[in-house]
Parts: C-alpha cells; structure tokens; sequence
C-alpha cells in the first residue's frame, strides 16, 4: 500500500511525496536524507497523509496535489 503525504518545512512552504511508510519517509526527511526540496527547509512536520494507493494511483494523486494552491493544499490538509 502506497501513502501521499503532505508536510509543512521550517520555513512554512508545503511538499507533497508519496511512501509505503510515512514515519520512516519522515525520519528520513529530518536526517536530511530526504527529498532535495526539504534538505534545506528542515524539520518537516507531517500535516496530512492519505492511504490506499497503488504506486502508480499515489504517484498520480502526488501530481495533482502539486497543482494545487497553497490554500487547497491546507484546506486538504484541514478535511484529513
């Protein structure tokens, strides 16, 4: 089973990935071993992860989670 997640970074912006274990992606994310994007805005904060997906569902719910706004992806976050 495939997770999307969505985080908050020290700095306040948002990052959306997709795991088969959140804890374990976020750890990873604050060892700094994470995603390009969060090295350099770290700690991250977990703000909402959605269950259920096949990789190929999750990689395509990660993708139009990024097109959202800032504002849709907090409403999201709110609604989880």
């Amino acid at each position: 089973m495939w997770f999307v997640y969505i985080l908050e970074c020290a700095d306040g912006s948002l990052y959306t990935g997709i795991t088969t274990d959140v804890n374990k992606r976020i750890e990873t994310h604050n060892k700094g071993k994470g995603a390009k994007y969060t090295k350099t805005r770290l700690p991250v904060v977990l703000r909402a992860s959605f269950d259920g997906f096949d990789k190929s569902t999750a990689a395509k719910e990660e993708y139009r989670i990024k097109q959202l706004t800032r504002e849709q992806k907090l409403k999201l976050c709110k609604e989880n």
